[in-house]
């Protein structure tokens, strides 16, 4: 049998088909994936095949293609990215802004958020920059604003699929957020990367909420935060948001980040979530959004969330 040829495989990806050849019964699934690798240029880590079985289970890589007993032209499925791909989607481009690290911001927080300056490029922003709605605000509902990396999604490690690396919970989430909340997501990269980044998680095309729109880098401003920390960039300032559509402002609006450098110039608006990281790690025990759930659910009715502590938003 070692001798003899292996039945030729179709495997489909990214709406393609691929015909893997000159493999013998007795080669492992492991040499079978090297084969799918040579045609299609996704390394065996990422591959996920789908319809191959062995006494009812998936194979193991160390099976030999002889004990699977597939019939010529067996088509099976393949998941998995190609590492400049993956990288793209999953990496912040080089342009991205430094990440720094969080620090105590409460006094710049209040000397911010409504000095001259600054309320003149957020006026500025709100004339030049455009936001494309997803779908239209709904009467009478408030805002929730969503950072992406390290809030709803780890951007830094390593997976087969970006849905490896989503938050536990984002869509259950999100779905219970929308019945409350028009719901919008920013992030301090380009609105091409947000759109990847929603698509590889499902959240365009979920059936259960919808986005109403995204903002990007675009959108951010310069503050200097004196001496001690510099000239930084932070995220777009809610007014910017406000200026652009009447039915959201200051008393219905609250947003997400992992950094409370974010927050400098909406200091009442915002929530520091815990940060999401080492998915391989931590998927199966972070709670986070389950937790927030509730507490959107909580606030929802309130008139004004700008009173509240957000700090203390787990008591």
């Amino acid at each position: 049998m070692a001798s003899q040829s292996f039945p030729d495989v179709v495997v489909k990806w990214n709406g393609k088909e691929y015909v893997i050849t000159g493999l013998n019964f007795d080669k492992s699934i492991k040499d079978l994936k090297e084969a799918i690798k040579d045609e299609t240029g996704v390394l065996p880590e990422r591959q996920k095949l789908l319809g191959l079985k062995y006494k009812g289970k998936s194979p193991s890589e160390e099976i030999l293609l002889g004990d699977l007993n597939l019939k010529p032209k067996t088509k099976i499925m393949m998941m998995g990215t190609r590492e400049e791909i993956l990288a793209d989607v999953l990496e912040p481009p080089a342009d991205m802004p430094e990440v720094m690290n969080d620090f105590d911001i409460e006094e710049e927080e209040i000397l911010m958020e409504n000095r001259e300056e600054y309320l003149t490029k957020i006026q500025r922003r709100v004339k030049d920059y455009t936001i494309d709605l997803i779908s239209d605000p709904r009467p009478g509902k408030k805002l929730l604003v969503l950072d992406i990396d390290y809030t709803l999604f780890d951007h830094r490690s390593v997976a087969e699929t970006g849905t490896e690396l989503m938050r536990p919970y984002l869509h259950e989430f999100l779905a219970s957020a929308y019945e409350d909340y028009d719901i919008a997501i920013w992030s301090a990269t380009s609105m091409k990367w947000i759109k990847a980044k929603m698509e590889e998680l499902g959240v365009m095309t979920n059936v259960n909420y919808k986005l109403c729109f995204m903002v990007d880098s675009l959108a951010m401003i310069t503050v200097d935060t004196g001496p001690k920390y510099g000239v930084i960039e932070v995220k777009p300032p809610l007014g910017v948001i406000w200026g652009k559509f009447e039915q959201y402002n200051s008393q219905n609006t609250i947003m997400f980040d992992d950094l409370r450098r974010n927050f400098l110039m909406n200091p009442q608006n915002g929530l520091k979530i815990r940060p999401f990281c080492k998915a391989h790690m931590n998927r199966h025990k972070d709670q986070e959004l389950l937790k927030l759930a509730d507490y959107l659910k909580e606030i929802a009715q309130l008139e004004d969330l700008s009173s509240l502590n957000h700090k203390k938003w787990e008591s």
